[in-house]
């Protein structure tokens, strides 16, 4: 079951277990150079905002509503990261694929509905807390960024040659409940030993993503195991991107203020940060990926 709560996707799996929740939010960011530099990440600047397709079927086409899900503004060349949390205390773990186009954002393969483990097509959470753009290489992604279909930019029309689906494709698997209570189990028991220690020791209608700048974020390897998610309870949700224009028409809302600059990160003296885990391994990135301009 999904919910749309406060411009969050939340994900329940209440037929798996009463703790497998999690949510899924769409950050606005600045769109960094491509410039064949590695960048540490930029700050988020908000969440765009997301609606539900169905509220607004009179204004929009019959295939955005075959395929459902909700919709959300982004200006042409603007940039965004995806973020995972919304976990509610539980630490409940889900295996999640993110597409655009169709096109696995770490894998660079073609969309299938099941989960790989070679090459590793998703991303495990909450260990990935937010994920920045396509898993090029380890350590380094190139940034989502926003451009029409039909423009060539996109990283579905780079490597099939067509502009057919855009948007945004997100699975969600959460991982079997035997697991997870064995995993609680063994939680509960070392927290148990810790305590004893602590007392003893004290732009057209459809838009896609495309390619941006290269930026440092590792995506890090499956420690839990294919076995563990349970692929017989998915989640799916596609996330159509509409122009600012188009949204604007559709909706009636003003869509969020223009892209910001780099000199408007400079002048509000925003902060840039890195996520830093000595003990997670990362992923090799995905040749397919590499292939893109």
């Amino acid at each position: 079951m999904i919910t749309l709560e406060d411009d969050e996707l939340v994900f329940r799996f209440p037929e798996v277990h009463e703790d497998a929740v999690c949510s899924i939010s769409l950050q606005r960011t600045l769109r960094i150079p491509d410039d064949d530099r590695d960048h540490p990440l930029p700050p988020g600047l908000g969440e765009f905002p997301l609606r539900h397709l169905d509220d607004y079927a009179r204004n929009i086409p019959d295939h955005w509503l075959e395929r459902g899900g909700v919709i959300m503004p982004m200006h042409q060349a603007e940039a965004m990261w995806i973020e995972f949390g919304g976990f509610h205390g539980s630490g409940y773990p889900f295996a999640i694929k993110i597409a655009t186009g169709k096109i696995n954002a770490i894998s660079g393969e073609a969309w299938v509905p099941n989960l790989n483990a070679d090459p590793q097509d998703y991303v495990v959470v909450p260990d990935q807390p937010w994920l920045d753009g396509y898993c090029v290489e380890r350590g380094l992604i190139r940034q989502f960024v926003a451009m029409p279909l039909g423009s060539g930019y996109s990283a579905e029309e780079q490597l099939t040659g067509k502009g057919e689906h855009g948007g945004i494709q997100i699975v969600a698997y959460p991982m079997k409940a035997s697991r997870y209570q064995e995993m609680r189990k063994s939680r509960i028991a070392e927290a148990n030993v810790m305590r004893c220690m602590s007392v003893c020791e004290s732009a057209e209608p459809d838009m896609g993503l495309a390619p941006g700048g290269r930026m440092k974020q590792e995506i890090y390897d499956d420690d839990y195991g294919l076995d563990a998610w349970d692929q017989r309870h998915p989640s799916k949700c596609f996330v159509t991107i509409a122009n600012s224009t188009t949204w604007l028409a559709i909706t009636g809302e003003v869509p969020p203020t223009t892209p910001p600059s780099a000199s408007d990160y400079t002048d509000a003296g925003l902060p840039w940060f890195e996520l830093f885990d000595a003990d997670a391994r990362a992923l090799e990135g995905a040749a397919e990926l590499q292939k893109l301009a």
